[in-house]
């Protein structure tokens, strides 16, 4: 390979690189109904993952609904026992530039 072609192979490949490393801001907006839930997102290239902690003495559900434009929004929903941790992951089909998810938390009806 010439010095040139490798040049360029490496230049293509560092932007496919910095492609696949894009940031996205994440806003949550929380409804906990008095709930005692922690909500971390972890922002990661091309998916991203809401943790969901259940610090109250009650089984509790967790609707989410993502907003990620120009995808689609998207609904998911999450059964925590009391003490337990779970979370949903939001995977990309298009690129992000932001993410809202709102979450809305209650006490789940066995």
């Amino acid at each position: 390979m010439t010095p040139t072609r490798l040049a360029f192979a490496l230049a293509l490949g560092l932007v496919a690189f910095a492609a696949t490393a894009q940031t996205y801001d994440v806003q949550v907006n929380p409804k906990l109904n008095g709930l005692d839930i922690t909500i971390v997102p972890v922002a990661n290239s091309g998916v991203l993952v809401v943790k969901l902690t259940n610090k109250s003495d009650v089984k509790v559900r967790c609707d989410l609904m993502y907003e990620a434009d120009p995808q689609l929004p998207s609904r998911a929903y999450v059964f925590i026992a009391p003490g337990k941790t779970e979370s949903d992951t939001l995977r990309a089909t298009q690129t992000w530039f932001s993410v809202t998810v709102n979450v809305d938390c209650r006490a789940a009806k066995d």
